[in-house]
């Protein structure tokens, strides 16, 4: 999968895992895009190592939904450290 392809599934996976999430997570368009880059690597690893699946074709459903369930993962733990700095400041 080429560089832009890749970002382009990183913005869309973490759109729809913001979608997913329930509750209000903070960021805007590039946050969002940060987190599902991130989160598409993750699935991907996770993908390779556990599955014997990487991310390899844009338009394969395996590849969406490991870069979706990763972007999942990735916002979570966003949500929990941005949500523990918040209750810090109050």
């Amino acid at each position: 999968m080429s560089f832009l392809g890749f970002l382009l599934l990183g913005l869309i996976a973490g759109a729809i895992a913001k979608l997913i999430l329930p509750g209000k997570q903070g960021g805007g368009w590039f946050v969002t895009l940060l987190l599902g880059v991130v989160g598409a690597l993750l699935g991907g690893w996770l993908g390779s190592l556990i599955l014997n699946r990487p991310l390899t074709e844009f338009w394969d459903l395996g590849t969406w939904l490991l870069a979706i369930g990763g972007s999942i993962i990735v916002l979570l733990i966003y949500g929990l450290i941005a949500g523990r700095g918040q209750k810090a400041r109050s």
